[in-house]
């Protein structure tokens, strides 16, 4: 049992400990959108194809998303604490070590070792906040404030990453070694220590990691190649994966310990959260993805122009720990994610129609409905994902989403890279055009499937739910007539 933190309102060790843990949540985020927007710099310094130059983005959410049920499972297992900060001394040293890569395989490797220590770090940090405040108001408070970081070090990470891409790209990656180094310094110092955990008869399930692991890469890079191979090989490929996850199946049912308790299934929530957020995910990252290559290749914009271009993306950094509260005290986390989804959903649409001269007013409706949708989405899942889950599991359960949104970001990436690469036929602008609209088909895609998912859990509810879903306020966690600020 992790020590109880106490009430937000009322000690600073706590906003101490939460503030701590946000910086990690948004150390991840900044270096992601930090990355994004260095991309054609990457690409022009190391003379990398565009199916290598999102090799580079995809080899970090690979290595999150592929390892963070391990990494859910080892928190739980061997204290959040010192997984927590182990893991985050490795993401510094390899954070480094990418700004030094002179080949595009160098670059590629460090980044997919940054985000192993992601997968071990991220749900630590998580399942700190989700067992040190009792479920309920706090633990919906800290969550939504916790969410709204991460989604504050995606913008801010657009702009400094412009800056910084402008200087030099390698400073895109030495910039989050100061910032790691800070974490740590204040993590040793107010990270709380949790009684030792008792671990008979439990161990990591090794098995089960590499399969699920290797699932998750197999079927990615099938995806990947598919425009670049005979539809066999795509076959193939994607059906090695398959079997992978089946024998993941087989093996967690078999094992005395395994990485994934099978029964947290048959939490319709938790289920519905995880697949709206791997959807969710993969639109965002593949509309991202284009939308920079657009703006750099096709409208030759600047690094800075492209970063301010898309700031606007962040209005959930405001959104989320001050509307969002109100909205699921009001109508229920179900509710909202669907409105969130919806939004999204109609900026991709916006976007679609995309010309060699569009004008910035014309793509700014799509964005800001973007950075909304973000704000109504990611908190709600988040606290939907992990809500009733015992205190020995909440490690898993967040490894569970961030799996999802980290797997469904690297399917989204490899998606819109083979869409983007099969429709362009040649290098004039128009033939770049072509590419980027038919890319943008992905993202609308995801966000509309996303959208039927949770949908479907509202009927649910409308049918015969249970009185706490039944009611908004309850199902939120938070108490009736209160709001966390």
């Amino acid at each position: 049992m992790s020590a109880p933190l106490p009430a937000l309102s009322r000690n600073r060790r706590a906003w101490g400990v939460l503030l701590v843990l946000c910086g990690a949540i948004f150390l991840e985020g900044i270096d992601v959108a930090m990355l994004n927007v260095a991309l054609p710099a990457i690409r022009a310094d190391l003379g990398l194809s565009t199916g290598t130059l999102q090799w580079v983005m995809s080899a970090y959410v690979l290595g999150y998303g592929g390892f963070m049920l391990l990494g859910g499972r080892a928190a739980d297992l061997f204290g959040r604490r010192r997984m927590f900060i182990g893991w985050l001394v490795v993401f510094l040293l390899f954070s480094g070590l990418g700004g030094l890569a002179t080949e595009g395989w160098m670059l590629i490797l460090a980044r997919f070792v940054t985000g192993v220590s992601a997968a071990f770090m991220t749900p630590a940090g998580l399942s700190i906040i989700t067992t040190g405040f009792p479920e309920g108001p706090q633990r919906n408070k800290a969550l939504l404030v916790y969410s709204g970081t991460a989604a504050g070090g995606f913008s801010v990470g657009l702009v400094v990453g412009g800056l910084l891409a402008a200087v030099d790209w390698r400073w895109v990656f030495f910039a989050p070694v100061i910032l790691s180094a800070a974490i740590l310094s204040a993590a040793l110092r107010l990270v709380p220590r949790s009684p030792r955990t008792d671990r008979t008869g439990q161990g990591v399930d090794l098995a089960g990691a590499v399969t699920v692991t290797g699932g998750i890469l197999l079927l990615v890079f099938g995806v990947e190649r598919a425009t670049h191979v005979s539809a066999a090989w795509t076959t193939g490929t994607i059906g090695a994966a398959l079997l992978l996850f089946l024998a993941f199946v087989l093996i967690e049912r078999r094992s005395a310990s395994p990485l994934v308790r099978l029964g947290l299934f048959r939490n319709g929530s938790l289920v519905r959260a995880n697949v709206s957020g791997l959807l969710f995910a993969a639109g965002f990252f593949g509309f991202q993805f284009i939308a920079v290559l657009y703006l750099r290749e096709l409208r030759g914009w600047s690094s800075l122009q492209t970063s301010f271009a898309l700031i606007v993306i962040g209005v959930d950094a405001v959104l989320s720990p001050l509307l969002t509260p109100k909205l699921v005290a009001r109508f229920g986390n179900a509710r909202v994610i669907v409105g969130g989804l919806l939004l999204a959903s109609l900026a991709y649409a916006l976007f679609l129609p995309l010309g060699a001269d569009r004008t910035y007013l014309a793509m700014l409706p799509s964005l800001v409905l973007i950075g909304v949708s973000f704000s109504l989405a990611y908190g709600p899942l988040t606290i939907t994902a992990t809500d009733g889950i015992a205190e020995e599991e909440q490690g898993v359960a967040g490894g569970l989403l961030h799996t999802s949104f980290q797997f469904g970001a690297a399917l989204g990436l490899s998606a819109v890279a083979a869409v983007n690469i099969a429709a362009t036929e040649g290098t004039s602008a128009s033939a770049l055009l072509d590419g980027y609209r038919a890319a943008l088909v992905v993202p609308l895609a995801a966000a509309v499937i996303a959208t039927a998912v949770s949908a479907f859990g509202l009927r649910r509810r409308a049918g015969g739910g249970t009185a706490a879903s039944a009611n908004p306020v309850r199902q939120a966690g938070l108490p009736s007539g209160k709001v966390p600020a």
